[in-house]
């Protein structure tokens, strides 16, 4: 199994909420959802926490492409406009740094307009243990 099917398999949450990886590659992960009502919040925009989802899965993509289990351990979002019902948002995340122990990420999220949503940075902690896959995509 690839990584990315990996990921979309076994994040149980991610998958249950509609986000989806849809790119991995070294250094660069892309995650994807389509804003639907069970997504909005009470002032009807997209609630955060799905846009910290979204961004999460992207992180956990690159975080994950080296093939060392590594889990988020301070991440800290930003957000700069609201998601709309229907709006296909994306999450494109960057590795800044490849450290060994603690690598560090930035993530954008942005509608299909290309507007910018959110900002992330994500800092990770890789565990002394094999993360298998076969290939990334």
């Amino acid at each position: 199994m690839n990584l990315l099917e990996r990921l979309n398999t076994s994040d149980r949450f991610a998958n249950g909420i509609g986000a989806q990886l849809v790119e991995i590659r070294e250094g660069y992960a892309r995650a994807e959802l389509t804003v639907e009502e069970k997504h909005l919040n009470g002032a009807n925009v997209c609630q955060g926490g799905v846009m910290y989802t979204l961004a999460d899965l992207a992180f956990a993509g690159v975080c994950n492409c080296h093939g060392t289990l590594t889990l988020g351990v301070n991440n800290s979002i930003t957000f700069l406009k609201s998601g709309q019902l229907g709006e296909n948002i994306i999450a494109e995340a960057v590795e800044v740094l490849d450290h060994h122990k603690l690598p560090y990420c930035e993530i954008k999220v942005r509608n299909e307009q290309g507007e910018l949503l959110a900002v992330m940075t994500g800092l990770g902690y890789r565990l002394k243990k094999d993360f298998e896959f076969d290939t990334l995509m």
